[in-house]
């Protein structure tokens, strides 16, 4: 245990280095950004006094490496800055979309390990005959497909054509949004006990979790697929077999005991892809996530909210990275912390 706590706390120096090179990297590339980010917030009728007094206001009229030592400093009391855009406090705009983003992806996470392991498992157990097969070829077209002509396709078909699901957005205009508690649409309704809305909430989900987690499920598929039969081939399952245990013993616990790590492995990054890679999906399916906030902010050069994005992006992939290093002695005991 003294193991492994003193490897946590190495990972969280890392941790720090990392947040430092995300900063750097992010802000001194965001300062070759052509647009003046002032300029683009007040507007074409804005004349060249205010725009120079905002500027000012924002210190973009200081050197570079005195706004960087500034906003580093901001950085260390938890101060994120404005958004120049929303004039909000950049931490307050975060909180107020990223749940929107979090419970997407909890979703779209939740579908590809529903779909893509007991299928990888499948392909697996019936190498080279139909059922491997079908699953390759689906499979493949899920790693393939682009995601925005994916999501028009869903659109087109379960909302227009079949009218099963809702379009985009989290709740039907028509009905009152519950109070914000943790920011999940779904847990709120449940909260507020509006069944109703709740139901039309998860409607609202299935559609973007599903074209979100298509080339998540794609991938995990194919890599839970390889990696069971190469454990299917070795020397321990066959004697496992021949002490009479029974095929689910076998799968359960030696197999796929033994092939969760590069499984672990896959899914980790897929969980950080699918947590930061939204914003194409939150958009067509006008979703009030964290990925509409950083196009948007993108779109009017709010350069402040676009580190704000990024290093939430950066620590986010960092952590789960983290988390995912942790549980391999939980797979393995084998494994040490030194």
């Amino acid at each position: 245990m003294s193991l492994m706590f003193s490897y946590f706390l190495r990972r969280l120096g890392y941790l720090l280095f990392v947040i430092w090179g995300v900063t750097f990297a992010a802000f001194f590339i965001a300062q070759v950004v052509p647009g003046d980010p002032a300029a683009a917030a007040l507007g074409s009728n804005a004349r060249e006094a205010q725009i120079e007094a905002y500027r000012e206001s924002l210190g973009l009229n200081k050197p570079v490496y005195v706004q960087y030592l500034n906003y580093m400093q901001r950085l260390v009391t938890g101060d994120l800055g404005k958004s120049i855009k929303t004039r909000r406090p950049i931490v307050r705009d975060l909180r107020d979309f990223f749940p929107a983003t979090l419970e997407l992806t909890l979703a779209a996470i939740l579908i590809t390990v529903i779909l893509g392991v007991p299928t990888g498992i499948l392909a697996a157990l019936n190498q080279n005959k139909l059922p491997d097969v079908v699953i390759r070829v689906l499979a493949l077209l899920g790693g393939a497909t682009p995601i925005y002509w994916l999501a028009i396709l869903f659109i087109a078909f379960f909302h227009t054509r079949l009218g099963i699901l809702p379009g985009p957005g989290q709740l039907d205009p028509f009905l009152i949004p519950p109070p914000k508690v943790t920011g999940f649409m779904t847990i709120d309704t449940l909260l507020a006990r509006d069944f109703p809305a709740f139901v039309d909430a998860l409607r609202h989900l299935i559609m973007p979790a599903l074209v979100l987690g298509a080339f998540s499920t794609a991938l995990l598929t194919r890599m839970v697929r390889s990696t069971m039969l190469e454990v299917l081939s070795q020397d321990y399952i066959r004697t496992a077999k021949a002490k009479g245990n029974s095929n689910r013993v076998v799968l359960w616990k030696h197999a796929l005991r033994n092939a969760a790590l590069p499984i672990l492995t896959v899914l980790g990054g897929v969980v950080g892809s699918l947590l930061t890679g939204a914003v194409l999906t939150e958009t067509i399916f006008s979703w009030p996530g964290i990925g509409g906030y950083a196009t948007s902010s993108a779109l009017n050069l709010d350069f402040p909210a676009v580190m704000g994005v990024t290093l939430v992006a950066g620590l986010t992939y960092t952590l789960i990275n983290l988390i995912v290093d942790l549980l391999y002695a939980f797979f393995d005991p084998r494994i040490s912390y030194s």
